[in-house]
Order: C-alpha cells, then structure tokens, then sequence
C-alpha cells in the first residue's frame, strides 16, 4: 500500500473552524457523486437530535475516513445510506436516487450494491470461510459457476486462499475481519461502508485491514471508513469528514484524525524538516558552518 510521504506541505487557509460550526460543503469534482446528502436532520423519537443539516458529497472511487467523538452520528449516518433509517428531513442521494422516498421492497436491490463491514464480523459461525462469502452471492441470485469464479477470487484478494474450508472459530481476530471484508466486496459492489473495521483488533491487524481497504479502493469502489483509529488516520492521509454533535465541522482533501491549529502545523513540518524552534538545522545554528 502506498502510503502518504511524511512531508506534505498543506494549506491552512479556510481552516479557522471551531467545534460546533458547520464546515462548507465541499465542490463537486466532475462527475455524479455516489453519495450526497443534502441538508439532513434525523430526529429520533423522543426528541434526540443525531443529525442537523448535513450537507456533504462522496465521489466514485474516493476514499473517505468520517471521524468524530462518540455519539456524534456517525453511526446514524451509516445507517441513512443503507435505509435502516429514514431522514427526518432533508435528502439522502446513492447513485443519484433518493433512497429516503425508496419503498420497503426496494431496500433489499439498494443494499445488494453496498458491502457493509462491522466492527463485529457478523460471520455465520456454522458456516466455512468460503460458505460465507459464498453467502452473499447466494442471496442475490448468482449462479454456481459464478460463486465459484468469484468466491476464490476474492478470498486471494483478502489474503485467506488457504483458509477455504476453516470455520470462524478457527481464524485470529484479523482474519475473521479479513472474511467480512470479502463478503462485502464479493459482488464487487460501487460503494463499501466500514465501520469500525479495526476496532476490535490490535495496530498492527489493523495496518494490514487498512491496506486491504485500500486495494479495494484502487479497483474503483468508493470506501468510507467510520473509525476511532487516530494513527491510522493521521499515517494514511487520505480525506476527512468530522462530525461534532451531529454536524460536519471537518471536510478536508488530505487530513488527519484532528484538525492542526497553525502553530501546530508549524511546529510539525519544522520537525520534519529538521529545523529547530530558534532557527537551528540539524543541531547547528542557521547560517553557521
């Protein structure tokens, strides 16, 4: 996986924004986003307010982390673009359809075109790795020449072509998170939601799970990534929403799991290259021979 160089010089223009205050949205980038939702609330009953006005686009092929404390509405959010829920107000667009008007008999086609991978696997535990997968193509109708083209196939991708026949009870933490992931992306679906991929596993599973979203990614599907994961985050350098008390605060191209203040940023690329607080170089004054 190619990772982000350590020494990315950013603008910090426009980043003035505190918590609690609504970041702009950002500009299409040619082309109709797989994800857009425009001015959404969700109130849930008894009055809890998990959403207020967001407004954000995800093109095809990007790859988006959405970062924010507990209780921000990340999850809620997640579960407006598989229609778990419904908006309470506003518009929630995949592939260019408002899917808050879709009917309950249409919800099963939309969620066939999103892999959805959870922090707690949700593997069928009398059921081999290949059976699992195998699961998510049976459900939509595929053939049996086409379950055992593509089951093989993306079992290789994930790294697990030796595991076919074990069961989950079998696996390590990362290799059952490995088997979710190919039955989300099995049917090579445009978008995949992750959420919380590496909550449960240790940094390093974790790396290897991040990477393996990635590749995913480089094949075309858009990947958003619901995470608490900060160095993961800050390592891969690839876009960041925020969410702060059901609002986007955050939209930024190439960031990291929080916000820099401009001394900060300063401080870190003086770091980085090797340039001391008063002006020294590599231990030397600046100017000095």
């Amino acid at each position: 996986m190619a990772m982000a160089p350590s020494l990315r010089f950013r603008s910090r223009m426009g980043r003035g924004k505190r918590q609690g205050q609504e970041a702009p949205r950002r500009p299409r980038r040619g082309g109709a986003p797989i994800i857009e939702l425009d001015d959404v609330t969700k109130v849930y009953p008894g009055g809890h307010l998990a959403l207020e006005r967001v407004s954000l686009a995800i093109n095809r092929g990007e790859f988006a982390f959405l970062v924010g404390p507990t209780g921000c509405g990340k999850s809620t959010l997640i579960k407006l673009l598989i229609r778990e829920l419904a908006p309470t107000e506003g518009e929630v667009r995949v592939a260019g359809r408002d899917i808050g008007s879709l009917p309950e008999k249409k919800i099963p086609q939309l969620r066939r075109n999103i892999g959805t991978v959870f922090q707690d696997f949700k593997l069928l535990p009398n059921r081999t790795v290949y059976d699992n997968v195998a699961y998510a193509l049976q459900v939509i109708g595929a053939s049996r020449t086409e379950i055992r083209e593509k089951v093989p196939e993306t079992l290789r991708l994930v790294g697990l072509s030796t595991k076919l026949h074990n069961y989950p009870d079998q696996l390590s933490g990362g290799e059952q998170q490995r088997v979710s992931i190919a039955r989300a992306f099995v049917n090579h679906p445009p978008l995949l939601l992750a959420d919380e991929p590496s909550g449960n596993l240790d940094p390093v599973t974790s790396i290897g799970i991040m990477q393996l979203l990635y590749r995913i990614n480089r094949t075309g599907t858009t990947v958003l990534v619901v995470t608490h994961d900060r160095e993961m985050v800050d390592k891969m350098q690839r876009r960041v929403i925020e969410l702060f008390e059901g609002r986007v605060v955050r939209d930024e191209v190439t960031g990291g799991y929080t916000e820099e203040s401009t001394t900060e940023f300063g401080v870190r690329m003086r770091g980085e290259m090797g340039v001391g607080v008063e002006g020294q170089t590599n231990g030397h004054e600046a100017g000095e021979r």
